[in-house]
């Protein structure tokens, strides 16, 4: 059979009705650990010399199907579920720099992002230097340095849909050897695949636009299967003993997928973010409707974006369809099914007239969330990148009367109706 094409993947990929009693849907595996069938498979298990379940906080089949559908749409080979994001995010960094050193990243990121690396890595011995480099890649070559162990960015960012080249910082990452991890979670691998432009590492908050209705906290840890670029001299971490491994390295044990492999025995299975069953079924389920969804969003945003950089109440908007946008040429090239569902702009009034503006909006939602089924707003300069000094507000281009809006499914002509609305009632229209 020919490779399934993405809608059919999103549907089928990495469940088998088979191997689980013919059941369509995946079942959802509520079960805290798994019996051995005899000593021997417990302790083949134990070495890795056989594939199973142990315990769920480490593997459940649920969890299972739901990342082996991830992975098929990010086209990833080796994949980890974990509890939320920002765990994956955590996880992920804490792998490559588990012996110190210091990680390159977007100052276009998330706020929990920049908190954490503000307030946890340091106390880990990890360094983290936020650089407009990644719009450079020369000039981010000169920041590659031996004490680099990756350089990390989000795909489409959050608050301001900057579009960053991929395949620029890639190339030159791996000029140094070191490797490049993408935050997806904006763009979901229905707009925008990473590894087709050269990324290491992908990781997700799935809560967002991949499972797109708000009803779950989940995170997603994916790799390419090319564990060349990790030598041993600068990630000594994969090729050192560990003790549940009787001496062995997780190197020795999956040379191919040693660092997803390390992920879970140290950090999985010792921290404890685990993902659970039910939200891993939630997660599948949602994955279903990826596509329909994001292209209405995308095309809610779009039509809201046109709309708000009309208004003389808007200084500026922010988003891919727009023929202002920063990143145009970039957009028209990588992100041919749409723009998303996030955008941004600067209202032109008074703190006061912001908030009038805000308390009066009838239809959107006002919080924190991205990529749900229903439309968000929020001020994210007050809530989501609060924890941003004035420096970080600078270098990430956050001004201070930021609106961020995630369009959701409903009619855009209602949105629009409503903003018009809440602009009136702000006196700003």
């Amino acid at each position: 059979m020919a490779e399934l094409r993405f809608d059919t993947r999103k549907i089928k990929a990495g469940y088998s009705p088979a191997d689980n009693n013919q059941a369509i849907s995946p079942p959802i595996y509520q079960t805290a650990a798994y019996d051995f069938r005899d000593t021997e498979h417990a302790q083949n298990l134990f070495t890795y010399k056989e594939a199973g379940y142990l315990y769920t906080r480490v593997g459940n089949p649920t969890v299972n199907y739901f990342t082996e559908r991830v992975k098929a749409l990010d086209g990833a080979k080796n994949g980890l579920a974990v509890g939320s994001g920002m765990a994956a995010i955590t996880y992920t960094l804490l792998n490559l720099a588990s012996k110190g050193g210091t990680i390159l990243a977007s100052p276009y990121l998330y706020g929990g992002t920049i908190d954490a690396f503000d307030r946890l890595f340091p106390e880990l011995g990890i360094k983290i230097k936020l650089t407009d480099a990644v719009l450079d890649p020369e000039k981010l070559e000169k920041e590659l340095t031996d004490d680099v162990k990756a350089v990390y960015v989000e795909s489409i960012s959050n608050p301001n849909a900057y579009l960053l080249d991929i395949d620029s910082i890639s190339d030159a990452a791996h000029k140094h050897g070191v490797p490049v991890v993408v935050d997806n979670t904006l763009a979901t691998p229905y707009l925008y695949r990473p590894f087709e432009h050269g990324a290491d590492i992908v990781v997700y908050s799935a809560t967002k636009a991949l499972t797109g209705h708000g009803n779950l906290i989940a995170g997603l840890i994916l790799d390419n299967g090319d564990m060349s670029l990790y030598t041993k001299e600068r990630y000594p971490q994969f090729y050192e003993p560990i003790v549940m491994l009787k001496g062995k390295a997780p190197a020795d044990i999956f040379a191919d997928n040693f660092f997803i492999f390390r992920a879970t025995l140290v950090y999985l299975n010792l921290l404890g973010a685990a993902l659970s069953p039910q939200d891993a079924y939630l997660g599948i389920i949602g994955i279903e409707t990826l596509s329909e969804r994001v292209a209405k969003q995308s095309a809610n945003a779009a039509k809201i974006a046109a709309y708000l950089e009309s208004l003389p109440a808007v200084e500026w908007v922010r988003h891919p369809s727009l023929k202002s946008y920063k990143f145009r040429e970039l957009a028209e090239k990588h992100l041919t099914n749409g723009g998303g569902g996030v955008l941004s702009f600067g209202i032109k009034g008074t703190p006061e007239q912001e908030a009038a503006f805000l308390n009066n909006i009838k239809l959107f939602h006002y919080h924190v969330n991205l990529g749900d089924a229903r439309s968000l707003i929020v001020d994210s300069p007050n809530t989501t990148h609060s924890e941003l000094n004035e420096e970080e507000f600078v270098l990430a281009d956050i001004p201070k009367n930021l609106i961020r809006i995630s369009a959701g499914l409903e009619d855009a002509d209602d949105l629009i109706a409503d903003l018009e609305q809440a602009f009136s009632a702000a006196g700003l229209l």
